[in-house]
């Protein structure tokens, strides 16, 4: 009897523990997307949304080539079997809550404004981004 009360005490400190380790695992992602190509630029898109869909909160940094998926002339393939391209699943995220932002960095650099971004997507301030990334509840994703 006594070893039945003791596997029982085992097992409720074991399950107990459990969902202790389970609290500590990260509940956010942070995507940085650097690349210009249609495949990374759309799986990074795939990956972000399946992370949102697990209950992920999710953040997604544009940069380089990846920005103009950003603006209203991005010109993305169209994928298959989804037909729809980078842009349409950024769009999602967006709808769905995942802040956007494009690198501080790229509107100063490049022909476009702030009114060339999509709704819904904004520059990134270097501070607010570094201090969501010292978070440890925060996962990486970065191609």
């Amino acid at each position: 009897m006594r070893t039945m009360k003791t596997l029982a005490a085992a097992a409720v400190l074991t399950f107990a523990g459990a969902g202790v380790a389970q609290a500590d695992e990260p509940s956010k992602m942070f995507a940085s997307v650097t690349s210009g190509d249609d495949h990374t630029q759309f799986m990074s898109m795939v990956l972000a949304n399946q992370a949102m869909g697990q209950g992920q909160e999710v953040r997604v940094l544009l940069c380089g080539p990846a920005a103009k998926m950003a603006t209203d002339d991005f010109d993305g393939a169209t994928m298959q079997p989804a037909d729809r391209n980078a842009q349409q699943l950024l769009m999602n995220l967006i709808n769905n809550g995942a802040k956007v932002e494009t690198c501080a960095i790229f509107l100063p650099n490049t022909d476009y404004t702030e009114e060339d971004l999509i709704d819904g997507v904004t520059p990134a301030d270097p501070e607010d981004v570094g201090a969501y990334m010292a978070d440890p509840n925060v996962r990486y994703f970065s191609n």
